[in-house]
């Protein structure tokens, strides 16, 4: 899996939800994680979507997904 993906909106994130300091590896550790449970929903969801007949995946699908 691709693993491009900015790490200073993680960091901001973590630090709305009130760290004060987080280092480098923690921030990529949480975006391993987002995209690995990214990567889950997307599958799930073109299965979702093939099930239904489709070859589109709506949101719907995520929805269904990711509950």
């Amino acid at each position: 899996m691709v693993r491009v993906f900015p790490l200073a909106p993680i960091e901001r994130i973590a630090k709305k939800a009130g760290t004060e300091r987080i280092s480098a590896g923690a921030v990529r550790a949480i975006r391993d994680a987002i995209l690995d449970k990214a990567e889950k929903i997307a599958t799930d969801a073109v299965a979702v979507s093939q099930h239904a007949g489709r070859v589109t995946v709506k949101a719907k699908d995520i929805k269904i997904v990711s509950k």
